[in-house]
């Protein structure tokens, strides 16, 4: 079986599920606009312990740099002297919990 490479997992083939178990963690997550903070740390009598700390760097402003481009071609098609495209924002339903392309990116990358 092929290795994905996402999510990235890293198999120990040295120890069984038993030798494998840890103590309690606790995972916090700090969100931000560009960047994302994830740490993982490791309680100890009152103190808590840093394992791991990652940063995820957000896409967001990429994203919404190319959907602009988009909007504005729709734009100029609708003045152009070409068949008459109206505006259609009447027959627009968004579903239940839908975020904006850039936020949506955010929450499925943080997720992942």
């Amino acid at each position: 079986m092929a290795a994905r490479h996402t999510p990235f997992v890293i198999r120990l083939k040295d120890r069984t599920a038993e030798q494998s178990e840890t103590q309690g963690v606790e995972v916090s997550i700090d969100p931000g606009s560009r960047h994302t903070g994830v740490s993982v740390f490791r309680p100890h009598d009152g103190t808590r312990y840093g394992l791991y700390g990652i940063q995820l760097d957000h896409r967001g402003g990429k994203i919404r740099d190319k959907l602009a481009p988009r909007a504005a071609y729709r734009r100029g098609r609708r003045s152009r002297n070409l068949r008459y495209r109206a505006p259609r924002f009447a027959n627009r339903s968004r579903p239940d919990g839908w975020l904006p392309p850039s936020l949506q990116h955010r929450v499925d990358s943080t997720m992942n």
